[in-house]
């Protein structure tokens, strides 16, 4: 590692002594040269002092693209993604069918949140390389944030090949269907499976999608499956949540089966707290009274853990 490190110090100090020879000889430092002293402190990582010497080459060259292009690459790996989709809309604005500005644009609009004007610039990728499975995942996935999820479907079927191969177009095929409380969700979430995946969140929604179709088994499975593969809880996911649902689903569907009590009592375990989604289980008529009354006893235990705690 200490060998390919040096060995870049020394290409950047030979050109940087090229620039100075230059500018002595000269009289004037090329545009050219400005721009190799930045990408050598670019490959470096130090993005500071790579944007200075950019800067100088757009200064003494407007139309070197090449400068602003990276003055963006440097700008999107600092976090800036606002000012880095300016670098490169600047490029678009002098040559509009530039595909790399483009999808850099487009990215970068993704990363700071504006997904309006990064579909905007996806529909443009899109007209000059309709072919580009890649972009057209990430239009989907811009639609989907948007709200647009039968355009968002219709996208990702555009790409077949994509679809059999890619789990993470399948799952988002899978988002939009269910969005649109499409019963075929069902199907290209089990394609997904199929295909390797197992992340917890996927798993979760496609047992939501089998119990809306009162396919009770199957999702009480994938809410399992879930529990076992979310290692840690997230904003959107949390193991405790995740009992609660098999527990309800025990419950309601097959209201003999003791295990209802066993994973309710496990969600309480975890930290489940939502007394008012507890209580709602009393008002279901398929749980048998015997349930009812361990149900009402766990509220009052964590009623009484509540008024206790400090």
């Amino acid at each position: 590692m200490k060998k390919k490190y040096s060995w870049r110090i020394i290409v950047f100090l030979n050109l940087f002594f090229l620039v100075i020879f230059s500018c002595a000889s000269k009289g004037a430092a090329r545009a050219e040269e400005y721009f190799s002293i930045g990408m050598a402190y670019f490959e470096l990582g130090k993005f500071s002092e790579a944007e200075q010497w950019l800067n100088r080459a757009m200064a003494a060259d407007k139309t070197l693209i090449a400068s602003e292009y990276n003055l963006g690459r440097i700008a999107y790996e600092t976090g800036r993604y606002g000012e880095a989709a300016g670098h490169f809309e600047n490029i678009l604005k002098r040559d509009p069918e530039n595909v790399m500005a483009l999808k850099a644009a487009a990215f970068s609009r993704i990363k700071n949140g504006d997904l309006q004007m990064a579909e905007a610039l996806y529909d443009r990728v899109l007209l000059l390389i309709p072919e580009s499975s890649d972009d057209g995942f990430n239009y989907a996935l811009v639609l989907y944030g948007l709200g647009k999820y039968e355009k968002s479907e219709e996208t990702l079927k555009k790409y077949p090949f994509a679809l059999e191969e890619n789990s993470s177009s399948l799952l988002l095929l899978a988002r939009s269907q269910k969005a649109q409380n499409k019963i075929e969700s069902a199907d290209t979430y089990a394609k997904w499976l199929d295909l390797g995946a197992s992340s917890p969140q996927g798993l979760y929604e496609y047992a939501q999608v089998l119990e809306s179709a009162d396919l009770y088994a199957k999702a009480l499975e994938q809410y399992r499956a879930a529990i076992d593969a979310l290692r840690q809880d997230t904003d959107e996911l949390k193991k405790s949540e995740l009992y609660f649902k098999a527990a309800r689903l025990i419950l309601i569907a097959d209201p003999e089966n003791s295990e209802g009590i066993t994973e309710l009592n496990a969600s309480i375990k975890e930290g489940f707290k939502d007394i008012n989604a507890i209580e709602d289980l009393l008002l279901d008529q398929r749980i048998t009274a015997e349930n009812m009354e361990e149900i009402k006893r766990i509220i009052e235990s964590i009623k009484a853990e509540s008024t206790s705690s400090p």
